[in-house]
């Protein structure tokens, strides 16, 4: 794949490598991108703390007990027999 970058970005990245942190123009384009990755992720999983935050605050919480804890268990164990992939957010 080629990319084109803007002047205002190509002078960016050479200003990274030149002051010493990156080798490569692909470094540096390579960490932007794991940092635009991780910034997508805190933003995805902020959102879902905010669902049990609502929860919470609206009283829907339920204790965790060993007998919750089985019955998760279960529930987990016959989905993969079902042939279910788990949420990458529960079993990442």
């Amino acid at each position: 794949m080629n990319v084109t970058l803007t002047p205002e970005a190509e002078a960016l990245v050479r200003r990274q490598i030149e002051a010493g942190r990156f080798q490569t123009a692909d470094e540096v384009i390579e960490e932007a991108l794991g940092v635009l990755d991780e910034r997508e992720r805190m933003e995805q999983l902020r959102a879902k703390l905010q669902v049990g935050i609502d929860q919470a605050d609206r009283g829907e919480l339920v204790d965790w007990t060993p007998e919750l804890r089985e019955q998760i268990r279960q529930s987990a164990r016959r989905r993969v027999k079902l042939g279910e992939k788990p949420d990458p957010d529960v079993c990442p």
